[in-house]
């Protein structure tokens, strides 16, 4: 299924430059496994790893995800 998510994410985001991370497209959500519902997030595609960035309150905070262990990617955008 990796390669099945690795699209999904790459879809939902777009590459930044001068890095090997994908930033959120503008009005679009991203949530894994039923959890946390990411916005404005940074998303690094690992090959044994997802790592999920956000900003908060001035910090910068790191989730990991195990390729192996992700059962479900929603994205959320607005309809037109």
């Amino acid at each position: 299924m990796k390669d099945t998510w690795e699209k999904v994410f790459e879809y939902a985001s777009s590459p930044l430059h001068g890095t090997m991370s994908r930033k959120l497209r503008e009005g679009v959500d991203i949530q894994v496994n039923e959890g946390k519902v990411y916005s404005k997030a940074v998303l690094f595609l690992g090959e044994q790893f997802v790592r999920i960035t956000e900003d908060e309150s001035g910090q910068k905070v790191n989730t990991y995800y195990d390729w192996e262990k992700i059962e479900s990617v929603r994205t959320y955008s607005k309809g037109e």
